[in-house]
């Protein structure tokens, strides 16, 4: 007993030391952590940012030092991501393959769900409130107009419901060559959006992984619906 109570502050010590905390919705940011655990500095863009610290993959690697560039169609967002995040750089835009009018199918303010998607649209139980008719811009034309043109990317991430396809081939992947990329990948083959339900050979048939793959990125992980890409020159 006496042995227990000498060792218990070590043990609490330790389980504090252990402990993580996860911004991300399925913990994607504790893998983000580990993959860059040697880099103090980086620089971000998250494509589809949606909140500033809730289900949130980069605000880990804010805390930590890193900044970087958020980007979501939804204002609100936006204003929110200006008042916590006030480091980075945080644009109102809809991000797509080319410049052009698209319709918006609104849910409500900082809904995660709100896309210029239709099939992603029609997908979902709930029907949107509106359909707002907005522009899209590429990613590389909002790259350019930033502080942040030509700065090496450390980390890529795409939740834009069913649009991250479109998002990155308005990108050049070759020339910036992000060294992690993180996309949402939506199956709506199947019934319910669920791990139980997924298969990984779809992933592997799906134009995104097509893509990905002929750009030089190898899929190293696969956490819940997003996918992991590392650029093949990171790999060691």
């Amino acid at each position: 007993m006496i042995n227990y109570l000498l060792n218990f502050p070590s043990y609490i010590l330790r389980k504090f030391r252990s402990k993580k905390f996860s911004y991300s919705q399925t913990g994607m940011d504790l893998l983000l952590s580990h993959i860059f655990k040697n880099q103090k500095r980086g620089f971000f863009i998250d494509v589809g940012c949606n909140h500033p610290v809730y289900n949130n993959n980069t605000y880990l690697l804010y805390k930590k030092g890193w900044r970087g560039m958020n980007i979501d169609l939804d204002e609100k967002s936006i204003d929110l991501f200006n008042l916590f995040r006030k480091h980075d750089y945080n644009q109102n835009i809809a991000v797509s393959s080319k410049f052009d009018d698209a319709e918006l199918y609104y849910y409500h303010d900082k809904s995660p769900i709100n896309t210029i998607n239709k099939i992603n649209a029609d997908f979902q139980k709930v029907r949107h409130k509106e359909i707002k008719n907005i522009k899209t811009h590429t990613l590389d034309s909002i790259i350019a107009l930033s502080p942040f043109n030509g700065k090496k990317i450390d980390f890529l991430t795409i939740d834009v419901e069913g649009q991250e396809l479109e998002v990155l081939k308005g990108f050049d992947l070759k020339k910036y060559s992000p060294k992690i990329v993180v996309v949402e990948y939506l199956d709506l083959s199947l019934k319910k959006l669920e791990i139980i339900n997924f298969n990984i050979q779809n992933v592997l048939s799906s134009p995104l992984y097509t893509y990905m793959i002929n750009n030089n990125y190898v899929l190293v992980n696969w956490i819940h619906s997003d996918l992991v890409f590392v650029n093949n020159d990171n790999v060691s």
